[in-house]
Order: structure tokens, then C-alpha cells, then sequence
């Protein structure tokens, strides 16, 4: 089933907790960052994987850092221009549902023998891109405005 891991949840702990963070500050202030460190005293995950999630997050360009003592991280971008699909991405890489070799159809050189007549590719397709189209359209606001109604997270997507 699809299923996000464990470094995509931590990162998108951070993520909220530092578009919350925003939406608390004036507008005309600039973000504060916020260590890796600091996150997790505040969420109970493990620091190594969260750090390793915040520098994927850096260098997908979705968090900004800054080095020292006072270092951290910050949105690079307002939250609501910031879409899980591209956390997602970030962290994971672009979405699969099926694998042909997992299906025990794969021939001696690593192709699949079923994949000129397979009946599931195409739909299988069409239904990750739709998924994808999904979390190309939720907001890293759209998750942390924990007020709004839950269908409201797709609303962007038409």
C-alpha cells in the first residue's frame, strides 16, 4: 500500500511546526530558524533521522540554513507555496505503486516478461499520476492549519 516512511513523516513534523512558526510571527519579521535539535525536544522522533530529513529538505531547496551556534532551518518559502508532492520528492524521490520485478515475472536481464501485454500498466499509471496530482495540490499550509476541514486539503486540486 502506499505509504510514506518514516524520514517523509519526520520532515513533515518540521515542516508544520516551522509553517506554524511562520504564521505566528508578524508579517514584516523575518523567520527565525530552528535546529534540528530544538525540533526534536519538542517531538518525540529520533534526531538523527529528523536531521537527515531537514538537510534532504535543504537540498531539495524547501528549507534554507544557516551554519553555527545559533544555526538552524527555515521554510525557503512562504508555506502555502510549498506542496507535499514536492516534500515528497525531496525526501523519497517520484512516487512508484508497482514494481515489474516484484511481480516475479522479471526475465534473466532484469526486464519484465508480462510488460508488452500487461493489462495493469497503463491504468496503474494513470492512477499515480492522479495520486501525485493529489499531493501536488495539498499545501505545507493547507497541513498546518489544523482548524480546516480535511476535505478542504484538496480543494486546490479541483
Amino acid at each position: 500500500m502506499l505509504r510514506l516512511t518514516k524520514r517523509t513523516e519526520y520532515g513533515l513534523i518540521a515542516l508544520v511546526h516551522m509553517a506554524e512558526l511562520a504564521a505566528a510571527r508578524p508579517a514584516d519579521a523575518e523567520a527565525e530558524v530552528i535546529s534540528a535539535r530544538a525540533i526534536g525536544d519538542i517531538f518525540p522522533v529520533p534526531k538523527r533521522m529528523l536531521a537527515e530529513a531537514l538537510k534532504h529538505l535543504q537540498q531539495g531547496g524547501i528549507l534554507e540554513s544557516t551554519r553555527g551556534v545559533r544555526g538552524g532551518y527555515r521554510l525557503s518559502r512562504p508555506a502555502d507555496q510549498i506542496s507535499l508532492g514536492e516534500v515528497v520528492s525531496a525526501l523519497e524521490g517520484p512516487p512508484t505503486l508497482t514494481s515489474c520485478a516484484g511481480l516475479g515475472a522479471a526475465s534473466s536481464d532484469g526486464g519484465c516478461d508480462v510488460e508488452p501485454v500487461c493489462p495493469i500498466r497503463s491504468p496503474l499509471a494513470r492512477l499515480r499520476t492522479g495520486i501525485w496530482t493529489l499531493f501536488e495540490g495539498v499545501t505545507l499550509q493547507a497541513l498546518a492549519d489544523r482548524s480546516a476541514d480535511p476535505t478542504s486539503l484538496f480543494s486546490a486540486t479541483g
